[in-house]
């Protein structure tokens, strides 16, 4: 197990700046995941880490060692791709050993590892299978166990999920935690999909154009966004935003208006904002809680998607698409009557787009 700290890493191509200025510290034994849309850099910054990229400017230390110049192979760390890349002409057996046959590690200690990776990922039954029998599940399954055998004290893994269904997607996030807590071992993990991130990791890293916007818990990620990039980026249904002016002590957004007197957080008077609201904390009038809530609108519906065990319904709010989520027995309606919980909003600065609330101005 090791540490992995970042300081000062960029990354450049050229004249394009890929990273800027990237300071990190993830601890021994931690599940980190780098989250950001395509582009933002999250992948580079793991390959730099793995030594399969170099950085422009910065130090990457592991386990408290400098490894600017230590190549990939001597860095012990284990990295799992999108891809399998397995070997077709070779069994889950030797597909699983390969590396460490190209190691000279005694056959034995090979013999050992092997099957504790076989135990731990349930592939005891398909070592003799070729990599083209198995199912995506049992494929990314083999690429683990080969990583695992190489007993890495940092795993990596590069959108590992990605090329699989949704169903085995959602299985195989809880194989890799239950991977991690058997392990005991750091894992650094990238991916685009925000439910993974908020599902996986210990700590989420939410990157965007090459910048770290927020380090933290995934419930503070979620629930106190640092600014409105991470608001409105992560969830699977994004925050709501939308500007809002305050004018003789009135709040005006949307189709609202409301004395600032009843908000927890103090505004100024002739001020801009950005006012946030998560879609679960929109309720239709069919809701019990609509009546007791102070903030009332009524908006004009544009399509609904019935998830089954809940219903995003999408409505028109001042020339803005938001999204309720709400009950799946709410009816199909043309128009409905909305309302919000005052303690619910979110207020960012309008120029710097940072949080204003803290945390003891949310209920909790």
């Amino acid at each position: 197990m090791a540490d992995v700290v970042l300081k000062n890493i960029s990354k450049s191509f050229g004249d394009k700046e890929i990273l800027k200025n990237i300071n990190l510290n993830i601890k021994d034994g931690e599940f980190v995941v780098l989250v950001g849309a395509s582009g933002c850099g999250k992948s580079t910054l793991l390959r730099m880490i793995s030594g399969l990229e170099v950085q422009s400017e910065g130090d990457i230390f592991i386990d408290s060692q400098l490894v600017n110049n230590v190549a990939p192979k001597d860095r012990n760390i284990a990295m799992v791709f999108q891809n399998y890349a397995l070997y077709p002409h070779l069994n889950v057996k030797e597909n699983i050993s390969l590396g460490l046959k190209v190691r000279n590690v005694p056959k034995c200690e090979i013999e050992r590892r092997v099957q504790r990776a076989a135990e731990i990922l349930v592939l005891g039954d398909y070592l003799k299978a070729k990599p083209k029998e198995l199912s995506g599940g049992q494929r990314q399954r083999v690429a683990l166990a080969r990583a695992i055998v190489r007993e890495p004290k940092v795993f990596l893994m590069d959108e590992p999920l990605s090329n699989l269904d949704a169903k085995l997607r959602m299985h195989m996030r809880s194989e890799i935690k239950k991977l991690h807590k058997k392990l005991k071992t750091t894992f650094i993990y990238v991916t685009h999909d925000q439910t993974e991130a908020l599902t996986m990791g210990d700590r989420i890293v939410v990157l965007n154009q090459g910048k770290i916007q927020q380090v933290d818990t995934p419930y503070n990620i979620y629930n106190y966004p640092k600014n409105v990039f991470v608001a409105s980026f992560m969830g699977s249904s994004p925050m709501n935003i939308i500007e809002g002016k305050v004018i003789d002590g009135f709040l005006n957004f949307g189709n609202v208006i409301i004395n600032i007197e009843s908000l927890s957080c103090n505004l100024d008077d002739n001020k801009k904002y950005y006012v946030g609201i998560r879609p679960e904390d929109i309720v239709s009038s069919y809701d019990p809680s609509y009546h007791f809530n102070l903030i009332k609108f009524s908006s004009k519906v544009s399509f609904e998607e019935n998830l089954g065990s809940y219903k995003n319904i999408y409505f028109n709010f001042k020339n803005k698409e938001f999204c309720a989520v709400t009950n799946p027995q709410v009816p199909k309606s043309n128009a409905l009557d909305f309302s919000v919980d005052v303690k619910k909003l979110h207020f960012f600065d309008f120029e710097t787009q940072e949080l204003l609330n803290q945390k003891e101005d949310f209920l909790i």
